[in-house]
């Protein structure tokens, strides 16, 4: 039997649906249910072909218990070691050699010192950083939020250098993104499943959160198709199976806003009816798919193209 686990926390509509999803397709061999751990020894494989992990990212326990799962053969979505080195600054660095426009960003040190460090150990860091420069690039309005991401905690627009630096003295220990505002006429989210599974949701992030899916942009089908390519490249390249990417279109561009979301918002009473039936059907499929091909004891982990072509000594980027 292959079973297929969700490991969650306070989420309720999309982990039951999905069960039931999966295992009313009465595919042989396969069933869906929710994670049980009741003790985790080095080197021990789970009970699971599949574990689809929407929690370990605010769970060290779930992530050691993850990449010991990995090791031991579990197809993990998403895979938890690179999800583990993962980061917004760098998938912003990613986007610029893959052709995908994002905001000019910049990434900042610490307002406050980390946890057992000194004024010593920034040997290397000048002091002050060239602000001039950074406000040049980026310009104003500015948005700034943590770099390893965490929902829409500590986000801030900025209207000013004042108001920046007012702000940033509120961040304490988090390390940041300053990045320019773009202006946006049209705004969509997107899920990615499988690298190949594409659902392209109009989305307004100026409504309350309740509203955000009650949007009512319309991409024509050639500006479908650009905003498709780019999320299918993007999550091709991060090797992630479940994923959102946010997309703003100023003058046309679509430019990703936001596109390292590997346990995105999937609840029904926030996307909606049809997009939650869309992401329950085909996460259902893709963790079938993924537990028919799924062999105990070797690596059944996807890994991305950045990972991959770095291995074999291939050029990076297209």
């Amino acid at each position: 039997m292959k079973k297929i686990g969700v490991l969650f926390g306070q989420e309720r509509t999309f982990p039951q649906g999905f069960i039931d999803r999966v295992n009313s397709k009465n595919v042989e061999g396969v069933t869906a249910e929710a994670v049980t751990i009741n003790k985790v020894a080095q080197g021990d494989p789970t009970e699971y072909a599949v574990i689809i992990d929407r929690i370990s990212q605010d769970v060290p326990f779930y992530r050691a218990y993850l990449k010991n799962a990995a090791l031991c053969g579990t197809a993990v979505i998403n895979n938890p070691f690179w999800w583990s080195a993962d980061e917004k600054f760098f998938n912003n660095c990613l986007a610029t050699k893959i052709d995908v426009p994002v905001p000019k960003t910049v990434i900042l040190p610490s307002r406050d010192l980390p946890q057992d460090t000194t004024d010593q150990s920034f040997s290397n860091l000048a002091y002050p950083l060239d602000w001039e420069a950074i406000f040049s690039y980026t310009g104003f309005p500015a948005y700034m939020k943590p770099f390893a991401g965490g929902g829409w905690k500590n986000v801030y627009k900025l209207t000013s250098i004042d108001d920046f630096f007012e702000k940033h003295a509120e961040t304490g220990q988090l390390v940041m993104l300053l990045q320019e505002e773009i202006v946006f006429e049209e705004y969509y989210r997107c899920y990615c499943i499988g690298g190949k599974y594409v659902r392209i949701m109009p989305y307004e992030p100026r409504n309350p959160h309740h509203l955000r899916y009650a949007a009512s942009f319309s991409p024509s089908p050639e500006k479908h198709k650009e905003m498709e390519d780019i999320v299918l490249r993007i999550n091709r390249f991060l090797g992630y199976d479940f994923n959102t990417v946010e997309l703003a279109l100023r003058d046309g561009v679509p430019y990703a806003i936001d596109f390292c979301n590997p346990a995105p918002d999937a609840d029904r009473n926030s996307v909606g009816e049809e997009n939650f039936a869309w992401v329950i059907e085909t996460a259902a499929n893709y963790a079938i798919e993924k537990a028919l091909a799924q062999e105990p004891g070797k690596d059944n982990l996807t890994w991305g193209e950045y990972i991959k072509r770095s291995s074999a000594g291939q050029a990076l980027y297209p």
